[in-house]
């Protein structure tokens, strides 16, 4: 029996992030299929590579008193995943807006794309008000950003 390799660290494919996500028995229903709200876990660590990987950290964040929350997530389920799939959680950050980022990602299992999303993050304190992201993270982003002709 052959054992599928499994996944490696995120990296990037021109402006998409892309993060290797393996199926296991826990992500699961009774049917062996993923739970649907599992897919919102593996949205974030998406996002959340993302941003490590482009030197944002979330803990550097919290001591600046900053977060991000998602205030709109749009997702369209097309297939199913299983256990023991390998998944790619594709991300890319398209565009800033005064305190909103804008997200699309999509999860595919080869050239098959399982889920699509659309959300919106807005950067927040930790007490929950609205702020501009600093203008070292907009630096850090800006390279990844879609360009107006996108």
């Amino acid at each position: 029996m052959t054992t599928p390799p499994e996944p490696t660290a995120g990296a990037f494919s021109g402006r998409e992030h892309q993060l290797p996500v393996r199926i296991y028995y826990e992500d699961t229903d009774f049917s062996g299929i993923v739970y649907h709200a599992n897919y919102l876990r593996y949205l974030e660590r998406g996002r959340s590579d993302f941003f490590r990987m482009v030197g944002i950290s979330h803990t550097a964040l919290a001591k600046a008193d900053t977060a991000f929350a998602i205030i709109h997530m749009t997702l369209d389920f097309k297939r199913s995943a299983r256990i023991d799939d390998a998944l790619v959680v594709r991300t890319t950050y398209d565009r800033v807006k005064g305190a909103r980022l804008y997200v699309t990602q999509r999860v595919t299992r080869g050239d098959e794309v399982l889920i699509e999303a659309k959300g919106e993050a807005v950067c927040i304190t930790l007490d929950g008000r609205p702020r501009r992201p600093t203008a070292e993270m907009l630096a850090q982003l800006a390279p990844w950003l879609a360009s107006e002709s996108e």
